[in-house]
């Protein structure tokens, strides 16, 4: 089933002809549950990943013998969404209340330290073929493959997430993996994706306001607050929500491919390439919600009956406080190490 994101509340280009010249186009990868194949693009699929190749690991020192087993976080969703998906009485019963607090329990396990390093986990693949913004790899490569340790323990703040990112030719690829190694716990949920499939969809963006031209920036301010203030003297009170640059106009929300990155959490700051210093692009934003109260105009047709509670956490993938991910790529060489931050 396709997903068509909603024409925008209005033409931002026609109150600022100026956005014309800053305009970009962002694929969202709509994902949702499903069962996909190491053939096809998703997020917590399987992975075409060859068998005679090692499976990524975690190279940074931390602990990681104490979590919750995967199992449990994928038994505790699917009881909890079969709970209310119940016609009658929804919600957990009594019963399941008692079970789905036990699939809570952290657990430890010390063997898992005598094992080396941490697995990674497969976060998502996709292929070029499925996703109009992925750019071209490396010599020719066809397909980009995203894991993440499931601990997050890293960086000066002890804090942070570790990605690798790995680009193939996927033609070259003979025999696959057939059961890639798992960690023995995760160190939060919100690390383990559920298998999705994608239903990619190509929509126009435009940049952060606060990287647009000083100018151009202040008008776009002004007319959000003359928009909120109309609002605020509405005499029976009942006005709709004003519409805003950031959230109705600019960058949607959700996993997309490409376009601009939002920078809600902090102010921009430069992301240039460690190793020969060009402004990066864009490559991957993770996110935690598809949609949510502050950026509902974006919700797909197909899905604008569903409850939000339910239905936006498709993956059940977490990025810190309920934010996003940003994974930034090179343009002069996809070779070159990527860099990401969360917002």
């Amino acid at each position: 089933m396709t997903r068509t994101t909603p024409p925008r509340p209005l033409d931002v280009e026609a109150l600022f002809p100026e956005l014309a010249a800053h305009r970009g186009t962002t694929t969202r990868l709509h994902p949702r549950p499903g069962s996909p194949r190491t053939s096809d693009s998703s997020v917590g699929g399987p992975m075409l990943w060859p068998a005679v190749e090692p499976w990524p690991v975690c190279g940074e020192a931390h602990g990681h013998g104490r979590g919750r087993r995967p199992a449990d976080v994928h038994r505790y969703r699917r009881i909890l969404a079969a709970a209310w998906a119940r016609e009658q009485d929804p919600g957990p019963t009594a019963e399941e209340r008692e079970l789905l607090a036990g699939l809570l329990l952290e657990h430890r396990r010390p063997e898992a330290s005598g094992t080396g390093p941490p697995p990674m986990i497969g976060l998502a693949q996709l292929y070029r073929r499925d996703v109009p913004d992925l750019p071209a790899g490396p010599d020719g490569c066809d397909l980009l493959q995203v894991f993440w340790c499931p601990f997050n323990a890293h960086g000066p703040s002890r804090y942070d997430v570790e990605l690798h990112l790995r680009w193939r030719r996927s033609w070259e690829v003979a025999e696959v993996l057939a059961a890639p190694p798992r960690p023995l716990v995760v160190g939060s949920d919100g690390f383990l994706p559920e298998p999705c499939v994608l239903h990619p969809e190509q929509v126009v963006g435009y940049p952060f306001a606060g990287l647009l031209p000083e100018r151009l920036c202040a008008r776009l301010d002004a007319w959000e607050e003359a928009r909120v203030q109309e609002v605020d003297r509405s005499a029976d009170g009942n006005a709709a929500e004003p519409v805003g640059y950031q959230y109705d106009l600019s960058i949607p929300p959700g996993w997309r491919v490409g376009g601009f990155a939002s920078w809600h959490a902090t102010d921009p700051y430069p992301v240039d390439c460690p190793t020969c210093r060009t402004p990066m692009r864009l490559l991957l934003t993770v996110d935690s919600s598809e949609w949510d109260g502050g950026s509902a105009s974006w919700r797909p047709l197909e899905d604008r009956d569903l409850p939000t509670h339910r239905y936006a956490t498709p993956t059940g993938v977490t990025v810190g406080g309920f934010g996003e991910l940003n994974v930034f790529a090179c343009p002069a060489d996809p070779d070159h190490p990527h860099r990401w931050n969360t917002q």
